[in-house]
């Protein structure tokens, strides 16, 4: 009973390594081979469900704290012009105006505040994020006896008149490479967490 025990997991331990080889994927067949590969990281982002849903999940927040953010400036708004309709001698122009000046002050605070925690936790996404990521590829690469992958840009720019575009092109490192793109291997072992497919990648 205890040698079945351990041949089973055994044989759950070599499955999950060719899980990480190769499955099919024409962009990276010569990878193995060379053994040197090529990675698109912003393309996995874009395409990462994870991550996508957690940046969604953080524009929502981003919006509602938008709109509490406004009808505070709504308010101040309104009691600045109630200010500016009294004498600026009156006792009660003093007081708005202190109460006013107290409001503005305390708006800076929250508004600098609340955005300040929402860039931060962004950040904190993106590390972990490329944490992920980087973890994959080298699973992948160990995997397939990878000595080495750089990080490149797939987009296609031969038809972009977008001066940036071009640049970023012009100063990417990789002028060619002959299918050894990873990118949808390291994508499909990042969604076998959450069991959403990847959308398949153009080929370059």
């Amino acid at each position: 009973m205890k040698k079945l025990l351990l041949s089973a997991v055994a044989m759950g331990l070599a499955l999950t390594s060719a899980n990480v080889s190769v499955a099919q994927n024409p962009h990276g067949a010569n990878a193995a081979k060379y053994g040197v590969a090529v990675v698109d990281v912003t393309y996995i982002f874009k395409e990462y469900p994870k991550f996508k849903s957690i940046m969604d999940g953080m524009k929502k927040e981003m919006e509602a704290a938008e709109t509490q953010l406004k009808a505070d400036r709504d308010r101040i708004q309104q009691l600045q012009e109630r200010r500016d309709t009294l004498q600026p001698s009156s006792d009660e122009f003093k007081q708005l105006d202190e109460t006013l000046a107290r409001q503005q002050a305390e708006f800076q605070i929250k508004a600098g505040t609340m955005r300040r925690d929402i860039m931060e936790r962004e950040a904190k996404v993106y590390m972990e994020t490329y944490r992920e990521v980087a973890a994959a590829v080298r699973a992948y690469a160990t995997s397939n006896n990878i000595g080495l992958v750089i990080r490149y840009n797939g987009d296609d720019v031969n038809s972009s008149e977008n001066r940036q575009d071009v640049l970023r092109a012009i100063n990417q490192p990789i002028v060619y490479q002959n299918s050894v793109d990873i990118t949808p291997d390291v994508l499909l072992l990042l969604n076998r967490g959450t069991g959403v497919a990847a959308r398949p990648r153009m080929q370059q």
